[in-house]
């Protein structure tokens, strides 16, 4: 009987120097938190790689392990594996029992061999050599191609085992999800701002949302599906905090007191200073956008400067130099995009100006700004926020 185990590369975490360890191990106990559902397992590490053994080795399973292990950021690359003695007959015996159900269906392959024990008796290329024979042997249909093979059939020669397999799986890449500290990202229900969140937790950030709210003028639904998209979202980003404000009586104050062309920059000021005043509360130390230049017309360069004046912490906008099609791309694979698309209307949408200014000066967005003491109306709605937490599974 074959038995399997995964082979858990790092990306980025090899480059830490002396910080490795503290990186290594928030990533292993991400893995931990990510495949608690799915079963028992033991996990270590050596050479910069996590050796990862289900319980259950059946290839159901460890096809859900391997799902599962793809969301984790912080992994490059995963390797499913048959595990042999380091003993070249052992070898040979276990490829060939192994892929007896890929090789004979393929017409041309390559053997690889990465000895990381170098005390093992046989160089690389005697490896790949003396195991291309005996799969030529063995399967005659096959011819060697080395520059473009269907199948890659990979030796890895490390510490205590030998290891088969036909190449690397893609893993999520980045960091380890809160090994660059925290951040409160404005989550709107759109596509962008999900893909905003996904791609600052990949790059180490915990996240944690805000999410604004119009009542009457936007529905239940509406809540729901910025919830909804929150706990997409945990799949990769880990348990996100969710913070949902009452934003009516603002909304309302600024299209009573404020000239219409300025609505939206006054709103998206308003927001920022509440999520300032939230993320100070939860210790983040960043505020995180969907914002891409151009988009709309509180995205021109002007626009996002006004909004920006009124933040004293960080404001990352990972999509700011995508196209829509790029975002598309990638709600689409963290399976955020159908849910985005959801027709239920965000406050954004609420008291939309027919001619938006889109080159405003900070001072003519003061200027407006100030015809109404927004004092009180905010420190209501903070004080009102709700807290949902979504767990990640």
């Amino acid at each position: 009987m074959i038995n399997e185990i995964i082979l858990a590369k790092y990306g980025e975490i090899v480059l830490k120097g002396n910080n490795k360890t503290s990186f290594e191990r928030l990533l292993i106990q991400n893995i931990k938190r990510k495949l608690k559902s799915v079963g028992e397992f033991s996990i270590k590490s050596m050479q910069s790689t996590l050796y990862i053994l289900p319980k259950d080795t059946s290839p159901e399973n460890i096809d859900t392990f391997l799902e599962r292990l793809q969301q984790v950021f912080g992994i490059s690359a995963l390797c499913r594996c048959a595990i042999c003695k380091k003993d070249f007959n052992d070898i040979v015996k276990t490829t060939l029992e192994y892929l007896e159900d890929v090789l004979p269906y393929a017409k041309t392959f390559k053997v690889e061999c990465k000895r990381a024990d170098k005390n093992f008796h046989m160089k690389s290329p005697e490896v790949c050599t003396e195991l291309g024979h005996e799969i030529l042997e063995r399967f005659p249909n096959l011819t060697v191609d080395v520059k473009n093979p269907q199948v890659l059939v990979t030796v890895e020669i490390r510490d205590t085992n030998a290891y088969i397999h036909t190449g690397n799986i893609e893993g999520a890449g980045g960091l380890p999800v809160a090994s660059s500290g925290r951040a409160l990202a404005l989550l709107s229900g759109g596509i962008d701002s999900p893909v905003a969140c996904y791609m600052m937790a990949k790059r180490g950030l915990q996240i944690s949302a805000i999410h604004y709210v119009s009542p009457p003028y936007t529905s239940e639904r509406a809540r729901l599906k910025v919830e909804t998209l929150c706990e997409k979202l945990t799949d990769y980003c880990g348990t996100i905090a969710f913070f949902c404000v009452p934003f009516t009586e603002i909304q309302e104050a600024i299209k009573n007191n404020c000239p219409e062309e300025y609505f939206t920059i006054i709103m998206r000021r308003l927001m920022m200073e509440i999520a300032q005043r939230i993320a100070e509360k939860q210790f983040c130390e960043a505020l995180i956008t969907g914002e891409s230049v151009g988009q709309v017309a509180s995205q021109t360069l002007k626009a996002i400067a006004c909004t920006d004046a009124v933040c004293k912490i960080p404001v990352f906008r990972p999509v700011i130099g995508m196209d829509k099609l790029e975002i598309i791309n990638i709600a689409r694979k963290i399976n955020t995009f159908e849910t985005s698309t959801l027709p239920y209307e965000d406050c954004c949408t609420v008291f939309t100006p027919k001619h938006p200014k889109t080159k405003p000066s900070i001072e003519e967005v003061e200027k407006a700004q100030n015809r109404f003491n927004f004092t009180e109306l905010i420190n209501k709605a903070v004080e009102n926020t709700t807290l949902i937490v979504k767990y990640a599974d």
